[in-house]
């Protein structure tokens, strides 16, 4: 039997701590990682590191992705349409390297991330379904 698009693209959202790209979040997120791109440019990181809030405050991003963006809220920044690899240039900005921001995606160290991740990452047993609850 075969699935329509909105069951299978539902499916997604059914994977524990995964956010899968999709065009619905890709679009949520537009100006979230508009913003983000923007800090590619020098003078925008100036004007960025001067005044975080006034600098959001030009981007039609909504309350709750500002919010994100300000808490360094990476999960959240995904949930709401972020795309990691836009999001580098965030904590690039805040002199982060990628390991160190996404630690604290883990709750962990980076010490432990790094760990985990030379060990082979994280296994893949364990909950495979949010519904399921395996």
């Amino acid at each position: 039997m075969h699935k329509n698009v909105h069951e299978y693209l539902a499916d997604f959202e059914d994977i524990p701590g995964t956010r899968v790209y999709t065009t619905q979040r890709a679009r949520q997120g537009y100006w979230l990682n508009q913003f983000a791109m923007s800090l590619m440019k020098e003078e925008n990181r100036k004007a960025w590191k001067a005044d975080e809030k006034a600098y959001l405050a030009d981007w039609k991003m909504t309350d709750e992705q500002k919010q994100a963006v300000l808490d360094r809220d990476y999960n959240r920044m995904l949930d709401l349409g972020g795309n990691i690899y836009y999001l580098a240039k965030i904590f690039s900005t805040d002199g982060l390297s990628f390991v160190q921001a996404v630690s604290t995606m883990t709750g962990m160290s980076v010490e432990d991330y790094k760990a985990m991740m030379n060990a082979g990452g994280r296994s893949p047993n364990g909950v495979r379904s949010i519904k399921e609850g395996n």
